[in-house]
């Protein structure tokens, strides 16, 4: 195991194996709890599966360390690092609340419906 793997880990049981950003239940292992519990197809859970995310981007000299490494959904991982300029977590943390709020954000997900 990778320390970023046992960081990830860490900072998933923290959160409660739930995002960082949307705070929807993720899984680390096997998606098939999750899927079941929610009724999700594959590549719906699969959206959900727990990443390590750099607070402060390796890029710019951001550790991989407890403080700087968090647990998020793929969906909220790749969907901040998609942006061009993406945003600073705090700020898209309240971006995906936001969105989560007025049903636009992982719609269609039956963990969305459960969460509000």
């Amino acid at each position: 195991m990778t320390n970023l793997q046992s960081l990830r880990q860490q900072a998933a049981r923290r959160q409660s194996l739930r995002c960082y950003y949307c705070e929807c239940p993720m899984w680390e292992r096997d998606a098939t709890t999750l899927s079941a519990s929610f009724g999700l197809s594959k590549a719906q859970a699969n959206l959900l599966r727990c990443t390590a995310e750099h607070l402060r981007p390796k890029s710019e000299g951001g550790p991989a360390n407890r403080t700087n490494i968090v647990a998020a959904c793929l969906f909220c991982n790749r969907t901040r690092h998609k942006a061009k300029n993406p945003r600073c977590p705090e700020s898209y943390k309240k971006y995906v609340r936001k969105r989560m709020q007025r049903g636009r954000w992982l719609t269609g997900l039956f963990v969305f419906r459960t969460l509000e």
